[in-house]
């Protein structure tokens, strides 16, 4: 059968998800303001409802995020737990559809056009899966219902927390040319304050404006620009997508300067890439090295391999060997961080061990 030209899609985002988790295990942090990340030398990974109102935010210092509320409480992060509860969560989804694409932990696609459930309309899919997070975790979620990714997604932030919007097709469009451009997803702050110079304010602006002009400015970016403006967004809800990077970054509680202290925190920082290649049997191409200084500023350093990555040793030494591309450094080092892209299976590593699957 061919497929029905509207489609039918929710998207569905916990709220203050890892805060939120941790508000339901200790009664005491409940009305609390709730910041889950490093209290000294991290940042913000999740902010509770009540810290936000204090203007806190994820992946803001946490040095910043305790000046603004100076009775914010910093709980350290527990991700077994977060997983646990993404896959309970992921589980009740696939009761009504096997078209389930996660974003991460916390959010994710769901194409409900043809549902195991034979429901007509996707709204009360999303009220009862609603419910159904709720009665099992404990913890709300946010919905929006929408013909297409793009307006779904807007659609679940409209009325958070604990809410939820329908954008049918005849409001698609005018229901993107009333929001700023700053809240469209795909559009970051640099993107939004490089449109507000050019008069680009609102998605109506962004409609007012040519696809020619919008490729002069924005690149291959100006297509994307254009469809999302009038609404359209003909990206399909992919299940399982394949994993294209692994990671692991830290931020040490002193600022590291000495080339031997740099690259023995090159060195701590393997171990969770490296573990999970051997777990899984996948190897990575090109390594990338995030180095954060102590004033915030980012720069990177990346290498493609002829082949896989093949060994923990290869790792670290092409790992420094990035990083001493920046020596003598000009400032102090915060955080340092490795990633593997271009994953694929190695040939001659050993089958991976069976494990549960804990994609939200």
């Amino acid at each position: 059968m061919a497929e029905p030209e509207i489609r039918k899609i929710i998207h569905v985002d916990m709220d203050a998800f890892y805060a939120s988790v941790e508000q339901r295990d200790d009664p005491a942090l409940r009305g609390q303001p709730v910041a889950v990340g490093g209290r000294q030398r991290g940042v913000v990974m999740a902010a509770s409802y009540e810290a936000r109102t204090f203007g806190v935010r994820s992946a803001m210092p946490s040095t910043t995020a305790k000046r603004l509320c100076p009775g914010l409480v910093f709980v350290k992060p527990r991700f077994d737990v977060y997983k646990e509860v993404s896959r309970q969560i992921r589980e009740i989804f696939l009761d009504y559809t096997p078209l389930v694409e996660p974003l991460s932990l916390d959010e994710a696609y769901l194409d409900v056009t043809s549902n195991l459930k034979n429901m007509p309309l996707a709204s009360e899919i999303a009220r009862e899966i609603r419910a159904r997070i709720l009665e099992r975790t404990g913890l709300t979620a946010s919905a929006g219902v929408s013909y297409n990714k793009f307006l779904a997604k807007l659609a679940s932030d409209y009325r958070k927390p604990n809410g939820q919007t329908v954008i049918p097709p005849e409001k698609g469009m005018s229901f993107v040319e009333a929001l700023e451009v700053g809240r469209f997803h795909g559009i970051g702050p640099k993107t939004a304050e490089k449109m507000n110079r050019l008069g680009i304010h609102t998605g109506a602006d962004l409609r007012a404006q040519t696809l020619e002009f919008l490729e002069q400015y924005f690149g291959k970016a100006g297509t994307w620009y254009h469809a999302i403006a009038r609404g359209q967004d003909h990206r399909r809800v992919v299940p399982d997508r394949p994993r294209k990077s692994v990671g692991s970054e830290t931020t040490f509680m002193e600022d590291l300067g000495r080339p031997a202290e740099i690259e023995q925190g090159i060195a701590s920082v393997l171990d969770d890439v490296w573990s999970w290649c051997a777990r899984t049997g996948m190897r990575g191409r090109t390594v990338t090295v995030k180095v954060k200084y102590a004033d915030f500023q980012i720069v990177t350093r990346s290498r493609t391999l002829p082949g896989p990555v093949d060994s923990r040793e290869t790792l670290e030494r092409t790992s420094i060997e990035l990083v001493r591309t920046i020596y003598p450094p000009p400032k102090r080092i915060r955080l340092l961080g490795v990633t593997l892209h271009n994953l694929g299976p190695a040939t001659d590593a050993p089958a991976p061990e069976p494990q549960m699957t804990l994609a939200f």
